[in-house]
């Protein structure tokens, strides 16, 4: 995906893609696909289904962190054995999966701001591979995901990630695609989406987590919640939020 020479610089949306467009984790499905395909050892894919429970069920509230932890270091762990054309045939079944399962909220903005002119960026920690054919298929200009070292034919498990800085991986799309940030948008739920947020005059905290929805309070950004076939939006107030039925 290549910047296009204007002489008008455009306005640009960015939105994270796993939990904020599409439904669920991307970068947990492809791992859950390996699992079932026997890429990952039976006990290393009982831990994470035991963890992934545990967060299911509540038991703690770091559980969906401790959960990830240990999803990403199998994930590490196993990938330098994984043949990276098995790797892209999984991921081609995960994007088949979970192309269509977005939220209405996001997939409706998406389509918005695409009919007025907006550039529109993806920034997230899931694999570039199935990010970038996401993008794509949902119109987007540029996106950036993670990407896994690979040496001669083979990845070495090292991993290039966006997830601890997508202030830098935005302002390097801003600064190819030659964008604005005038009345440009953001769309995030975790906190590592908030860098971006910061960045943009219309920041968006999307069913955010405990994480981003403090920081989304103390900045008074708005905050939208799609629950089964309801979505509200919480504007900020002089002394809280008001609730605004947004379905």
């Amino acid at each position: 995906m290549g910047g296009i020479p204007s002489m008008t610089k455009r306005k640009f949306a960015v939105f994270d893609i796993d939990g904020t467009l599409i439904r669920w984790q991307l970068f947990h499905a492809i791992v859950h696909a390996l699992g079932k395909q026997g890429y990952i050892p039976q006990a290393t894919h009982d831990k994470i289904h035991n963890a992934r429970m545990t967060w299911k069920n509540r038991e703690s509230e770091q559980g969906f962190r401790v959960y990830e932890d240990i999803l990403v270091e199998a994930y590490l762990q196993v990938l330098t054995g994984i043949d990276p054309t098995d790797y892209l045939h999984i991921v081609d079944e995960v994007f088949h999966e979970y192309k269509d399962q977005t939220y209405a909220y996001t997939r409706d903005l998406v389509r918005s701001l695409k009919q007025q002119g907006y550039l529109l960026f993806a920034v997230s920690g899931s694999q570039s591979e199935v990010i970038d054919r996401l993008a794509r298929y949902h119109g987007f200009d540029g996106a950036i995901g993670a990407e896994f070292v690979q040496r001669d034919g083979a990845f070495t498990g090292e991993i290039v990630t966006p997830i601890h800085d997508k202030k830098s991986a935005l302002e390097r799309l801003v600064k190819q695609f030659d964008a604005t940030y005038e009345s440009s948008y953001a769309v995030g739920d975790s906190p590592s989406d908030a860098a971006m947020l910061e960045l943009v005059e219309n920041p968006i905290a999307f069913n955010p987590d405990r994480g981003l929805f403090e920081i989304a309070k103390k900045n008074s950004w708005p905050i939208v919640i799609e629950r089964k076939n309801v979505i509200y939006q919480l504007n900020p107030t002089s002394d809280g939020y008001s609730l605004k039925d947004k379905s």
